[in-house]
C-alpha cells in the first residue's frame, strides 16, 4: 500500500512541476512589468505561447540532422526528470531512492550537452556563439555546484535529497556560516545556469550578448515549445533545489496524511511565489555584465562553496 502511495504522489509531484513552471515565468515577467512601471503580461501568458507553437508545425534547416530534431525532446525529458527528483511538498516520492544530487547534476549536464550540440548543428554563427559561451559558463558553474554538494553532503552525510530535506528540517542543524555560503553560491549558479540577468538576458535577441537565446533561433513550432518548456522547468527546478535544500519546512514527511500534503502543496506555491518576487526584484535592480565577466561572477560563486566546504570540513573535525 505504501508503494502504490509513493507511486500516486510520485506522479502529482512530475504533474505539479509540469503545471507550475510555465506560472512562475509568468509571474517573474509580471513582477518585473510592474516594478518597472509597465501593466505586463498576464501569468497565464507562457501558457497561451507554449500552447500556440505546439500548433505550428517546425520548420528545419536542410543541413539539420536527427540529433537536431531529437534535442528538444531529450532535453525536455531530462529536465522533466530532474525536477521530478527534487522533492517538493513530500518526501514521499517512489523515485526518493533515485533523487540524489549527483543524478540531478548527471541529467543537468546531458541537457546542456544536447543543446550545445544542437547549437552547432545547422552550421550558423549564432549557434556556435551561444554554445560557446553556454560551455564556457559551464565550466565555470558545474565546479561551483559540485563543492555545493560537497558542503551539504559532509554535513547530512548523504547525497539524496529527500535524506537531506528530512535531517534540515530535523532542526539538528542550527546556524552554519558554511550553508549561508552554500545557499548564496546556489544562487548565483542558478541565475548562471538559467540565463538570468546579470548573466544573461532571456528578453533579448542582441547578438553580441545573448547565449541561451543564440543556441535555439533555428528552431520553431513545436520543438521550440519543448526547448522553451524545459527552460522554464529548469528555473522552477532550481527554485525547488534551493526550497528543499535550505528552506524545506512545510514539507510533508513520509506517513503523512492528507492534509500534510495539501499543506506541502501551499508551501511550495508559496516558496516559489517569494522565489519568483526576489528574482524579479534583483533582475530589475542590476545591469547585465559583459560576457567576459561572467568568469569573475562564477569564480565568486566557486570560492564562496569552496569556502563553505573548507569550513564544515574543518568544523566538523574530520
Amino acid at each position: 500500500m505504501n508503494a502504490l502511495a509513493d507511486v500516486l504522489l510520485q506522479m502529482v509531484q512530475m504533474a505539479l512541476v509540469l503545471a507550475l513552471a510555465p506560472l512562475l515565468t509568468g509571474f517573474v515577467r509580471l513582477v518585473k512589468a510592474r516594478l518597472l512601471g509597465r501593466r505586463g503580461p498576464s501569468v497565464l501568458q507562457p501558457y497561451r505561447d507554449l500552447a500556440r507553437l505546439l500548433r505550428k508545425d517546425a520548420v528545419l534547416a536542410h543541413n539539420a540532422s536527427w540529433l537536431f530534431r531529437a534535442t528538444p525532446y531529450m532535453m525536455f525529458t531530462a529536465l522533466w526528470l530532474a525536477a521530478g527528483l527534487v522533492p517538493t511538498f513530500t518526501t514521499q516520492l517512489a523515485l526518493a531512492p533515485t533523487a540524489d544530487l549527483i543524478a540531478l547534476i548527471a541529467l543537468l549536464g546531458a541537457a546542456r550537452f544536447f543543446l550545445a550540440l544542437a547549437g552547432m548543428d545547422t552550421g550558423t554563427s549564432f549557434g556556435g556563439i551561444g554554445s560557446s559561451r553556454e560551455m564556457m559558463i559551464a565550466a565555470l558553474a558545474e565546479p561551483a555546484m559540485l563543492m555545493v554538494v560537497f558542503s551539504v553532503s559532509i554535513l547530512v552525510r548523504t547525497t539524496s535529497l529527500a535524506e537531506i530535506a528530512t535531517f534540515m528540517m530535523s532542526g539538528a542543524v542550527g546556524l552554519r556560516i558554511s550553508l549561508a555560503l552554500a545557499v548564496i553560491a546556489l544562487v548565483m549558479v542558478a541565475i548562471a545556469e538559467n540565463a538570468r540577468i546579470p548573466v544573461d538576458n532571456p528578453a533579448t535577441h542582441l547578438e553580441l550578448t545573448m547565449v541561451h537565446e543564440a543556441m535555439v533561433l533555428e528552431y520553431s513550432g513545436r520543438h521550440l515549445a519543448l526547448v522553451e518548456a524545459a527552460a522554464m522547468l529548469k528555473l522552477l527546478l532550481y527554485a525547488a533545489l534551493i526550497a528543499c535544500i535550505f528552506v524545506p519546512w512545510g514539507m510533508a514527511g513520509p506517513g503523512g496524511g492528507g492534509g500534510a500534503v495539501l499543506l506541502g502543496m501551499a508551501t511550495f506555491t508559496a516558496k516559489l511565489g517569494v522565489a519568483g518576487v526576489l528574482l524579479a526584484v534583483f533582475e530589475t535592480s542590476i545591469a547585465k555584465m559583459r560576457v567576459f565577466r561572467v568568469s569573475e561572477f562564477l569564480g565568486g560563486a566557486l570560492l564562496l562553496s569552496l569556502l563553505g566546504a573548507i569550513f564544515l570540513y574543518v568544523s566538523r573535525g574530520v
